[in-house]
C-alpha cells in the first residue's frame, strides 16, 4: 500500500473498536501517526455496551505493530476540557495534527430511557461532541498553518428522514446526524481559508457493535437478506467498516486535495432520490 500519509499525525475519536479502529489501522498503513481519543466506559442510557480500556490497548498494539507512533487518551467528546487536554498531549509528543476524523457517535438507547433523554444524548454525543472535538483540534492546526483535512462521520440519516418508528432515539438520531451536514458547510468555510479541508461520510449501516449487538437484534426478529429490504440499491445488507475507511484514506489524502464542503454518500444508493 502506497503510504500516502508519511510524516502526517491524526486524530480519531471513537477508535477504540468499529468504525474507529478501521479508520486509525487504514491511515497508520498509509503512513500516519496517530492521537486516539475514545470514553472506554459505558453510558447508562444506551441499550449496549461501549468500548473498553482494553479495546483501547488493542486498537494501539495494533497500530504500533505497523510501526507507528501512537498517543492514546479515554476522554468523552461531550468534554471540551478533556478533548483539548488530549490535543494538547497528542500534539506535544508526536509534535504535529494534520488529519481529524470526527467519528465518535452512539446509536440505540436503553428501553427504559425516556424519549426526551434519548434525544437530549444524541445531540450531546453525535453533535455537541463532534462540535467540540472540531474546536479543540481545530486551533491547533491553524497554530501550525500547514493546511490539513477534518472528515465527519456522519450517517445517511443525516441525509434522509426515513427512521421508521420515533423510539429508541432514532428522532434525535436524525437531527444530530442532519445538524453535522450544516456544521460540516460551516467548517468548510471557517477553516478553508488556513487551507484545511472539511468533508462529511454518510455511511448505511455497518457491521460494527453499534449494530451489532443484541439489543438491536430484539427488536428486527429477521434480519435483511438482500439489500432491497434495507431500501439499498446495491445488494448489500449491511457495510464492512473497511468500506468507510477507504472513503475516509481518499479524502484526507492529497489525491482528494480540492475537496471541501462535501457530503459523501457510502451507502450503497440508500440515498439516491
Amino acid at each position: 500500500m502506497t503510504e500516502r500519509l508519511t510524516g502526517k499525525v491524526a486524530m480519531i475519536t471513537g477508535a477504540a473498536r468499529g468504525q474507529g479502529r478501521s479508520h486509525a489501522l487504514r491511515l497508520a498503513e498509509e503512513g500516519a501517526d496517530l492521537i486516539l481519543v475514545d470514553i472506554c466506559q459505558n453510558i447508562d442510557t444506551l441499550a449496549y455496551s461501549l468500548a473498553s480500556e482494553d479495546d483501547l490497548a488493542e486498537t494501539v498494539a495494533q497500530v504500533e505493530k505497523l510501526g507507528r507512533r501512537v498517543v492514546a487518551v479515554q476522554a468523552d467528546t461531550r468534554d471540551a476540557e478533556a478533548l483539548r487536554a488530549a490535543v494538547e498531549r497528542g500534539t506535544t509528543e508526536l509534535g504535529s495534527l494534520d488529519i481529524l476524523v470526527a467519528n465518535a457517535g452512539v446509536g440505540m438507547a436503553h428501553p427504559s430511557t425516556s424519549n426526551e433523554q434519548a434525544f437530549r444524548d444524541q445531540l450531546e454525543i453525535n453533535t455537541i461532541g463532534a462540535w467540540n472535538t472540531v474546536h479543540a483540534a481545530a486551533p491547533k492546526m491553524i497554530e501550525y498553518d500547514k493546511g490539513g483535512v477534518v472528515v465527519v462521520i456522519s450517517s445517511v440519516m443525516g441525509l434522509s428522514g426515513k427512521i421508521g418508528s420515533p423510539t429508541g432515539g432514532a428522532e434525535g438520531y436524525v437531527a444530530a446526524k442532519h445538524a453535522l451536514l450544516g456544521l460540516t458547510r460551516a467548517w468548510a468555510r471557517w477553516l478553508g481559508a488556513h487551507n484545511i479541508r472539511v468533508n462529511s461520510i454518510h455511511t448505511t449501516g455497518v457491521r460494527t457493535p453499534m449494530l451489532i449487538n443484541d439489543a438491536v437484534k430484539s427488536v428486527h426478529v429477521k434480519p435483511p437478506t438482500t439489500g432491497a429490504e434495507v431500501g439499498h440499491i446495491l445488494n448489500v445488507t449491511m457495510l464492512d467498516a473497511s468500506d468507510v475507511s477507504s472513503a475516509v484514506a481518499w479524502l484526507v489524502s492529497d489525491e482528494a486535495r480540492y475537496v471541501t464542503g462535501i457530503a459523501l454518500p457510502v451507502d450503497a444508493g440508500f440515498s439516491t432520490p
